[in-house]
Order: structure tokens, then C-alpha cells, then sequence
């Protein structure tokens, strides 16, 4: 099969899954444990996605002036600044530390 075609199954496939999510029943969803993990699976794909990011490079682990820009957002977060500014601290470590000749 041609690549356009194994594109065109995977969106056919992805968007099956999520008219299947319609049939789930609602008071499956409404459950407590279903409100927690569903919460805990966004967090750790959201730490994944995170972790993948700052750290990749290629095959391999990179420690370059994205870890200072995970670093100061962090810290950023840590004092409890608006997003906007966590997004600036972020941008101006690495800037910085790209300046600088780090990664």
C-alpha cells in the first residue's frame, strides 16, 4: 500500500475511536474512578509529551538550553506567575543559554 494510503487508514481508524467514544455509556464516565483516571492519564501524557520534548534528540538524550527553559518555567510555575510569563522565562532562558553557546 502506497504511504497516501496507509495515511488515509489512519485517519479513517482514528476517527472510528472517537465516534466509538459516543456509544460509551454516560454513567461509565460519570463514576469517580473514571474522573481519576482520566485525570491521572492526562497528567502522565502530558509529563511524557513534556519530558520527550525537553530531552530528545533524535535517537538519543540532549542536554541543551531547552533543559534551562523546562527549568525556569518550572520555577516560573513555582511562583505562581501567570502563563504568560512562565512562557517568557522560558523563551529568555534558552535564548540566554543559546547566547551563551550552550546547545
Amino acid at each position: 500500500m502506497p504511504l497516501w494510503g496507509w495515511i488515509l487508514a489512519a485517519c479513517a481508524a482514528a476517527y472510528a475511536l472517537k465516534l466509538a467514544g459516543y456509544l460509551v455509556p454516560a454513567r461509565w464516565l460519570e463514576t469517580p474512578r473514571m474522573t481519576r483516571v482520566a485525570g491521572t492519564l492526562t497528567i502522565g501524557l502530558l509529563a511524557s509529551l513534556t519530558a520527550m520534548n525537553a530531552f530528545s534528540a533524535g535517537q538519543g538524550l540532549a542536554l541543551d538550553a531547552r533543559l534551562g527553559a523546562l527549568l525556569a518555567a518550572a520555577l516560573a510555575l513555582w511562583w505562581r506567575l501567570p502563563f504568560l510569563l512562565v512562557v517568557i522565562a522560558g523563551a529568555g532562558a534558552a535564548a540566554t543559554l543559546r547566547l551563551a553557546g550552550w546547545g
